[in-house]
């Protein structure tokens, strides 16, 4: 188990966590960025996840070759302009840490650079995320793990042999780890999550914990993979204003957050093995064996003289066939149980 806090604790014996990823939706807006965070704390995030850099942490200034986006939902923009709009910077966070603490809830961070870790570590960071594009930047993920802090890790695009080296490296330091099935894809659509390769992770990986990061724009898959014993979902958010943003094709919205918190933890309930008081309770209304007819002591047991009734008070009605042609220790009258110290 990773004990995050007296509330969220990473483990499959405790329901989902449910992680708000705020990214670039504030859409270079403070005072957004801020409510992003206060409304994730009101619609049931467990964990708050913001990306700490700022352009030159990721990229150069420049605009030539694979600087520049060939296609997607991005096509055309520099890499530099993308991440100066996107970005978190960091002057906000200070603010962003002390919302998230007033209501009791946790902020963590993706950091995209050394410095990143070192400003984050300035806030006391519990936990942190290697995002999918950086998970082969060896010389960050070891960085990170020598915090010995909880470590997220997102496995879009990556094969297994890189997502082995990423949790060598951490391993040095803890094994704290939990591994998320991603497909970097903005948005993904439904036909593109491929769900099944949880059960890859869990197979390849039994020692870690497993969870889903998802970039469809609803709730559906996340709902679907509950089914594989996942222990974190993240997904993108945002404001129910629905103002257009970098992420905003691939995130939900507040209703949508709490949906997916109170679904989960109604599926984590359902699927628990552990009875429940008020289901034994209701085994008084199983059948017992009862006497039809008064029946005198030294008398035999048999079809006419006893049948199987509610409520179980007697012999169970598993044993009917047992006791017929057994005698009796004493007189029983019509509708009395037969219980097993009246049998010879």
């Amino acid at each position: 188990m990773i004990n995050l806090s007296n509330k969220v604790k990473i483990s499959e014996n405790h329901e989902p966590i449910i992680i708000a990823e705020i990214s670039g939706n504030h859409a270079g807006s403070k005072k957004r960025f801020l409510q992003l965070i206060k409304s994730a704390c009101l619609n049931g995030a467990d964990l708050i996840k913001i990306q700490t850099y700022e352009p030159e942490d990721i990229t150069l200034n420049k605009s030539y070759g694979n600087f520049k986006i060939k296609k997607g939902i991005w096509k055309g923009k520099k890499l530099w302009d993308l991440y100066k709009k996107a970005c978190t910077p960091f002057a906000w966070h200070n603010d962003a840490f002390k919302i998230a603490k007033k209501y009791n809830k946790i902020l963590f961070s993706s950091p995209f650079s050394i410095r990143a870790v070192d400003f984050l570590e300035k806030f006391n960071c519990k936990l942190y995320k290697i995002a999918s594009f950086e998970i082969t930047d060896y010389k960050l993920i070891n960085y990170i793990a020598s915090k010995k802090k909880p470590i997220i890790i997102s496995t879009g695009m990556a094969s297994l042999k890189e997502i082995r080296k990423a949790i060598l490296i951490i391993k040095k330091y803890h094994e704290k780890i939990i591994i998320l099935n991603c497909v970097s894809n903005y948005p993904t659509k439904l036909r593109e999550i491929n769900l099944e390769r949880i059960k890859e992770l869990q197979r390849k990986f039994p020692k870690y914990f497993i969870g889903l990061s998802d970039h469809t724009n609803d709730i559906y898959s996340s709902i679907a993979a509950l089914s594989f014993d996942i222990v974190v979902i993240e997904k993108h958010f945002n404001l129910k204003d629905k103002k257009e943003t970098p992420d905003s094709t691939f995130s939900i919205l507040p209703n949508q957050l709490l949906k997916l918190k109170e679904i989960s933890k109604e599926i984590f309930l359902s699927r628990t093995n552990k009875l429940k008081k008020s289901n034994n309770q209701n085994k008084i209304l199983r059948r017992s064996i009862f006497a039809i007819k008064n029946i005198k002591k030294g008398e035999k047991l048999n079809e006419n003289n006893i049948n199987t009734l509610r409520p179980s008070v007697g012999i169970c009605a598993s044993d009917y066939f047992k006791i017929l042609k057994k005698k009796l220790k004493r007189d029983i009258k019509a509708g009395d149980p037969i219980l097993k110290k009246d049998i010879i």
